[in-house]
């Protein structure tokens, strides 16, 4: 039996953090003696992937995702628990578990702003003894699927984000990892380039066998590439599952999407459900799960329907709806 590429058991990590009023009394205090706060910024987090799973790491800003990223990948350590990472322990660093990994950050660079790109892969293929005929071999492949031989080419300040997010990803992959932490790769990129980096890493994750564990903002990369998530909120894990499972779990309804010939009552379509969204050619109903099929059959017979869509609640919406609801305490 193949072992989980991720583990992660009762992971805590802790910060402590200064603590000072503000004013110039308290400047002068805090000279001769410092207050601290322990801050746990993930909190008995426990978790396995398997090879060749792409897992969405979903929650709010500061709920501990980036932190539980950098100690999957040995840039922390962690205050209590235990990590493996392709059978290796990520704090020691080992060379071998190096060689394995990357970490892709959305709002941090490793390329040298004023060389080109091609300078950076070819630095990044001797640290990691990538043979000249490799390097070029896997740069050809890579740039068949990102387009990115012309770019290299120039210094990468005169680079658009798009085009540097496609070279940073190609830096990172040259030494053809199999675990792959990406931390919200798509930040600031149009709708275009998202598409283009969302395609990537599901073609590369085909291509290889690779494991990938992603966390974003935008739902679209999640839905695209990821068919488990694990939320996390506060520290701690809330949700692992598939994102259907977390919609049912939240929202168990399902949205119609009508258009039609001709304007639609509103009060034809709130005998049905909850309006969404409603215009002379356009409306939005949402409808419990099991009265789907009647509200289906209600609609075609009373309105002049030109198409129909049905589909779930938002991703997005959920989450918020999901985050707003606290879990209750054990005593």
């Amino acid at each position: 039996m193949t072992p989980p590429a991720v583990v992660a058991r009762g992971l805590v990590k802790e910060y402590r953090v200064h603590r000072r009023e503000a004013g110039l009394a308290a400047v002068l205090r805090s000279v001769v003696r410092r207050r601290y706060d322990t801050v746990r910024a993930v909190d008995d987090v426990t978790f396995s992937i398997e090879p060749g799973e792409r897992v969405g790491f979903l929650g709010p800003n500061g709920a501990g995702k980036t932190t539980t990223l950098k100690m999957l990948a040995g840039l922390l350590h962690p205050t209590a628990g235990e990590v493996r990472v392709a059978g290796f322990e990520p704090r020691l660093r080992d060379p071998r578990f190096l060689s394995r990994i990357t970490l892709v950050m959305g709002q941090k660079q490793q390329l040298l702003w004023d060389l080109p790109p091609a300078d950076t892969f070819a630095y990044n293929g001797a640290v990691f003894g990538v043979s000249r005929a490799d390097l070029a071999s896997r740069l050809a492949e890579l740039d068949a699927l990102l387009g990115i031989a012309d770019l290299s080419k120039r210094p990468t300040r005169q680079l658009s984000l798009g085009e540097r997010m496609k070279c940073e990803l190609v830096a990172a992959l040259l030494h053809r990892p199999d675990v792959l932490f990406l931390d919200e790769p798509t930040i600031g990129l149009d709708v275009s380039m998202q598409l283009t980096v969302r395609e990537f890493i599901a073609s590369y994750g085909a291509r290889h066998g690779a494991t990938t564990l992603l966390t974003s903002h935008d739902m679209g990369d999640v839905v695209a590439l990821c068919p488990r998530v694990i939320v996390v909120d506060g520290g701690r894990i809330r949700f692992d599952g598939s994102p259907d499972a977390l919609v049912r779990s939240v929202r168990p309804h399902k949205r119609i999407g009508l258009r039609l010939a001709g304007p639609a009552p509103r009060e034809l379509l709130e005998k049905v459900g909850a309006v969404v969204e409603l215009d002379a050619a356009h409306a939005v109903v949402q409808v419990p799960q099991a009265s789907l099929r009647d509200a289906v059959a209600h609609l075609l017979a009373s309105l002049e329907v030109t198409d129909l869509t049905v589909e779930d609640p938002p991703l997005e919406e959920v989450l918020r709806e999901f985050f707003s609801t606290k879990p209750v305490e054990a005593p």
